[in-house]
């Protein structure tokens, strides 16, 4: 099974974590079962940024995003080169993730 690597995050994995996926399983849903929970406010409909992430490596080994995920991901707040929604991103080799400091939830309600 492949292995996802989350960098340490402050509130969702202060210490990082290493979880375990299956191939094609969605990352967010790898993560929430693993305990990482990662806001999912439209419940994973890909019509919010809440489950932003940065893949910072296997980037290039993921299926691409499509023509909706894309338009969703223009609105993240820090989107980079290697962002991805994790609702919609599927596993298919190991990873290292990123989870951002902020989503659009919080920066619109002054977290």
């Amino acid at each position: 099974m492949p292995q996802i690597t989350f960098l340490p995050h402050p509130e969702h994995c202060p210490e990082g974590a290493v979880i375990e996926a299956a191939v094609g399983e969605s990352l967010l849903n790898a993560a929430l079962r693993s305990g990482i929970e990662i806001e999912h406010a439209c419940e994973k409909a890909c019509a919010c940024t809440t489950c932003h992430v940065v893949i910072r490596k296997g980037f290039n080994q993921l299926s691409p995003s499509d023509e909706l995920e894309d338009d969703m991901l223009d609105k993240a707040w820090g989107l980079e080169a290697t962002s991805r929604l994790s609702c919609q991103t599927k596993v298919t080799g190991d990873l290292v993730v990123e989870i951002p400091k902020y989503t659009i939830n919080q920066v619109s309600e002054g977290h």
